[in-house]
């Protein structure tokens, strides 16, 4: 049985304090959500994967077999949880896992994930401090600043938009509006 929204929020909070990176999870539901509207899938399910794909990054920060995102597929299994959410979990880091993404819904985790970060890095800059005032354009060009948001791997982004099928321009505009839905939720709606 897939676990619902409450059961993903309430693991979420139990293994993650830190604000910025609940507030990661609730920008990555968001994009998941936006594509499952996309792809005619469950909004639900892709919800819960968002929102519970980097649960355990705070406890366990070493990426690896002891770490994110393995020591979360672990946890994962030991409550029981579907194999297909899993999988989508473990393809957001095919590098570490080897799992690369297949179904969309490994593909929109993999797209959404990185992307969440550079959008987020933008609206902050902003003299409003607000994701409302952020248009595609100004992604783009702060794309191209490789000093801007230097930890964002923006290959991962390009990849994923394209194993999706998407112009990248467009992958912009369909996570960008996800997170100005939740504006507020993410701190981002402004001073």
């Amino acid at each position: 049985m897939w676990p619902t929204r409450e059961t993903a929020w309430n693991l979420l909070n139990e293994y993650t304090q830190n604000p910025n990176l609940i507030k990661h999870a609730l920008a990555v539901e968001a994009g998941m959500r936006a594509y499952a509207r996309r792809f005619g899938e469950d909004e639900e399910k892709w919800a819960v994967v968002g929102l519970i794909h980097d649960f355990e990054y705070e406890r366990y920060p070493d990426l690896g077999p002891e770490g994110h995102p393995c020591k979360g597929t672990t946890i994962l299994r030991e409550l029981g949880w579907p194999e297909e959410l899993i999988r989508a979990v473990q393809a957001h880091a095919p590098h570490l896992t080897g799992a690369t993404p297949e179904t969309h819904m490994e593909k929109s985790l993999y797209a959404v994930d990185e992307l969440t970060g550079l959008i987020t890095a933008v609206a902050l800059v902003r003299p409003s401090k607000s994701i409302l005032d952020v248009k595609v354009r100004s992604v783009k060009k702060k794309w191209k600043d490789k000093g801007f948001a230097r930890g964002v791997h923006r290959e991962d982004i390009e990849q994923g938009a394209e194993m999706l099928g998407v112009p990248l321009a467009e992958h912009i505009a369909v996570v960008l509006e996800a997170m100005q839905g939740i504006a507020e939720e993410l701190g981002l709606a402004g001073e």
